[in-house]
Formats: structure tokens, C-alpha cells, sequence
């Protein structure tokens, strides 16, 4: 038997930690789980049931890369599988998210939509669903 996986946690250069936490926070419904050091925060964590995304400030100069800066064709930085679509936007709506794409098909199969974060980083929530 294979050893199994547990979780897999993105990380994002971000440009302020606090910003990136609070837009967690208040937006997508997250939760502060840890920041570190005491003092001169510049890691931390937050999630939401399952899902976590770490976020660190390296330097000013380091600033954050999402990949649709890059290419067009890698819109994504994080892709998370949902229950109720639906029902998860209207929730970021109501919280003042910022959409790339709203409830739709955003790609063959994924019913879904595509939210920016306070740095630019998109993440995707969907399910699978036929067209």
C-alpha cells in the first residue's frame, strides 16, 4: 500500500502579508492559522476547510508572479475543487471578491468560476460537470 497524501498547500510571493491575509479573510472566507515571526510578520497561512495557501513577502524588491503574467494560456495558480459552486459565489460576491470569471463553464467540464487575490494571483473553485 502507497503511503497517502494528505494536502497540498499553494504558495504565493505576495507584497505584504498582512493585505494578502486580511484579503483572505474577508473576501474568500479564510481563516488565519498562523503568521510568523512575532513582530515583523512576513509568512503566514490561511484556510478553509481543506485548503490552505501560504503567503510570504520575501523582499521589495521580489515581487509576486502570477502565471497569467507570463502567459495568457497559464491562467491559474491554484485550482480548487469544490461542492456548490454556486452557492461559493454568490457567498465571494456578497463579500466584495474580485471576479475574472463569473459562474460558468470555465473550462470543458469545469463548472466554476476564477477569483483574483489582493497580489493578482488567480485561483480557480469549481466542480466537474457535464456541458
Amino acid at each position: 500500500m502507497r503511503p497517502r497524501l494528505l494536502a497540498i498547500r499553494p504558495f504565493f510571493i505576495v507584497r505584504d502579508v498582512r493585505v494578502s491575509v486580511a484579503h483572505y479573510i474577508k473576501h474568500f472566507g479564510f481563516e488565519l492559522d498562523f503568521e510568523r515571526p512575532d513582530g515583523d510578520v512576513y509568512f503566514a497561512q490561511v484556510s478553509r476547510d481543506n485548503v490552505g495557501i501560504l503567503l510570504k513577502a520575501i523582499t521589495s524588491d521580489l515581487l509576486p508572479c502570477p502565471n497569467h503574467t507570463r502567459h495568457e494560456w497559464a491562467r491559474w495558480d491554484a485550482c480548487v475543487l469544490v461542492a456548490d459552486p454556486d452557492a461559493l459565489f454568490d457567498e465571494f460576491k456578497q463579500h466584495g471578491a474580485s471576479f475574472v470569471t463569473g459562474l460558468s463553464f470555465i473550462d470543458v467540464g469545469l463548472w466554476g468560476f476564477e477569483t483574483e487575490d489582493a497580489d493578482g494571483y488567480v485561483v480557480a473553485f469549481f466542480c466537474l460537470r457535464a456541458e
